[in-house]
């Protein structure tokens, strides 16, 4: 009788017990806002492959705090709309602790006020014109930007290429390629060196002749070329179909692996900076890399890697928030423990360093690490000092 007596009590408590031992572990939602249809799918694929592979790594060496990570994946398509409209899903509805993303600075423009509004966290891993953190600080990223990155990469490749005067080319309605050849603009009259002409094109233009004829009757001993992989790839096949066969500096928009498939064999000889390099052999690099081809059979780029990183930079910072329920105090909390994170992964040694606004006070936040500056030649990219 008395053992039928307490069975209840004893179901209770052995329910009670495991609801408390549940609470003790949640799901993290992290939204993942990346262009991964359209043209900028060449770089928003590999992203969320970076933060895959993060993530399952992380889960698999017991979460956060024993809480997991859960991605919630949306496509923005590289569109500033639908950036938009991604971003307010991800934080109004799916209710995430923080976003990652856009995949471009165009999108990142657009959509990242909508989460500054919100005091949810935007990590940027692939936006790096000018302005972006300015927004707000809730606003991050760690993908090191155009006006850190281009200064070098043109200095190593006039030491290397004896390079006494160069051609512009760049787009111009786009926020990251004109932002682009702003920084390239400072760096040559930094440098003082002579731009022989400055010609331009639009997004989804697919003929570059007329430009670049133009740019080899000025005969200079490089191009300096502003773009993205949709237009750059092809101005670089047309630009040796013309017989210009000088090389090419190129800002972050071309430095991806797909170049050597979508330049189909006209890719050598283009300079271009990052952190992150294929041929830097740090035990942390070499691990990533492994790990990336082994379960995407195919090599990581620049945007994966950063988006691997970004991923345990915010892991650190997590581990440091303890997760309340209440969904405002933990992204705000979540906001004031990043800035602390310092992290040596793939892309090499990493702090944040704070941005300031458009009237000179303190906004969000930018990376702070070396660039490696890489020469195209035959399938990799080869470091150069």
């Amino acid at each position: 009788m008395s053992s039928i007596r307490f069975k209840p009590a004893l179901v209770a408590l052995l329910a009670a017990s495991a609801f408390a031992g549940g609470a003790l572990a949640a799901d993290l939602k992290i939204g993942v806002a990346e262009a991964l249809s359209g043209g900028a799918a060449q770089y928003g694929t590999a992203i969320r492959n970076g933060f895959q592979l993060a993530t399952d790594e992380i889960n698999a060496a017991g979460g956060i705090n024993g809480n997991k990570i859960v991605l919630v994946v949306e496509d923005e398509q590289g569109k500033k709309e639908d950036a938009i409209n991604v971003f307010k899903k991800l934080i109004f509805q799916d209710n995430v602790l923080m976003v990652f993303g856009p995949t471009l600075s165009n999108s990142a423009q657009a959509a990242d006020p909508i989460a500054q509004a919100a005091k949810t966290v935007a990590f940027g891993t692939s936006n790096t014109a000018d302005g972006i953190t300015s927004i707000g600080d809730y606003v991050f990223r760690n993908s090191v930007t155009e006006a850190d990155v281009l200064p070098e990469t043109l200095r190593v490749a006039i030491k290397n290429a004896n390079i006494k005067k160069v051609a512009v080319l760049y787009g111009n309605d786009d926020v990251f390629t004109k932002s682009g050849y702003d920084n390239f603009k400072k760096a040559l009259d930094d440098l003082k060196l002579p731009v022989t002409t400055t010609e331009t094109f639009a997004k989804g233009d697919v003929d570059f002749k007329a430009q670049l004829t133009k740019i080899k009757a000025t005969n200079p001993d490089a191009i300096v070329l502003s773009a993205l992989l949709a237009e750059g790839a092809p101005v670089m096949v047309q630009a040796r179909q013309l017989g210009i066969n000088v090389p090419f500096i190129g800002g972050n928009g071309m430095n991806s692996v797909k170049i050597f498939e979508l330049a189909k064999g006209s890719s050598d000889n283009l300079y271009v900076g990052s952190p992150w390099s294929s041929s830097n052999a740090t035990p942390e690099n070499t691990k990533f890399i492994k790990a990336y081809s082994d379960k995407y059979k195919m090599a990581p780029d620049q945007f994966a890697a950063q988006a691997y990183d970004g991923m345990y930079i915010a892991a650190q910072a997590l581990k440091t928030v303890k997760v309340s329920g209440n969904l405002t105090a933990d992204r705000a909390a979540l906001r004031d423990a990043l800035p602390n994170v310092k992290w040596t992964g793939a892309t090499g040694a990493f702090a944040f360093a704070r941005a300031k606004d458009r009237t000179g006070k303190p906004a969000g936040y930018d990376a702070q690490q070396q660039a490696i500056v890489g020469v195209t030649k035959g399938t990799q990219f080869v470091i150069e000092k």
